[in-house]
């Protein structure tokens, strides 16, 4: 008796979610029936007069270098070279 209890009570719960999920979906799809740019989560009401060119401008300048010393690197690791930081300083010290 009580597993039956136990059982009814596991499947309304189960229905529950499913219903719950039905309407998140239903949501979801009253959305995306929408065409049109989508405001990033948590800043909707946010408005900036920041572009896509300044973050191209900005990443090449952080990363212009990143190809070629990423390629070092590997040539320094291939031949087990120490990294460029432990690296003598051409005077017999380390720097």
């Amino acid at each position: 008796m009580a597993d039956r209890i136990l059982e009814q009570q596991h499947e309304h719960e189960r229905e529950q979610e499913r219903e719950r999920l039905r309407e998140q979906e239903q949501k979801d799809l009253e959305v995306e029936s929408h065409r049109g740019a989508r405001p990033l989560e948590g800043f909707a009401g946010g408005h900036t007069t920041w572009t896509g060119d300044q973050d191209d401008a900005a990443a090449a300048r952080v990363h212009a270098g990143d190809a070629e010393a990423s390629w070092e690197a590997s040539e320094r690791q291939a031949r087990l070279e120490p990294p460029e930081s432990d690296a003598e300083d051409g005077t017999g010290r380390r720097e």
